[in-house]
């Protein structure tokens, strides 16, 4: 089982990094708020299972994914938010 496993993960891996790459810049910011929704429902994955686990290698894991996936959506959120500013209209000085 473990086998199968490692082997879906290594697949997955050389997907993820294909796909990533292809991304012409111009979609980056759409997907990073994709990934943004992805990272928040790995939160709460992290930490059902934190809080479902004994003080066993699996809930040092789980903090593990907590502490990740929140730095990514913070990080997220920041950049996107970096962004779109880029975008907006200059403030109208008053005079």
């Amino acid at each position: 089982m473990f086998i199968i496993g490692l082997y879906v993960f290594v697949l997955a891996l050389f997907l993820g990094v294909e796909v990533i790459t292809k991304v012409p810049p111009t979609l980056h910011t759409p997907l990073m708020s994709g990934a943004n929704a992805i990272s928040g429902i790995t939160i709460v994955g992290a930490i059902s299972s934190a809080t479902a686990a004994a003080m066993t290698g699996s809930s040092v894991l789980a903090f593990i994914a907590v502490v990740m996936a929140t730095v990514n959506v913070v990080g997220g959120f920041l950049v996107t938010d970096r962004m779109l500013k880029m975008f907006a209209a200059p403030p109208k000085k008053n005079g």
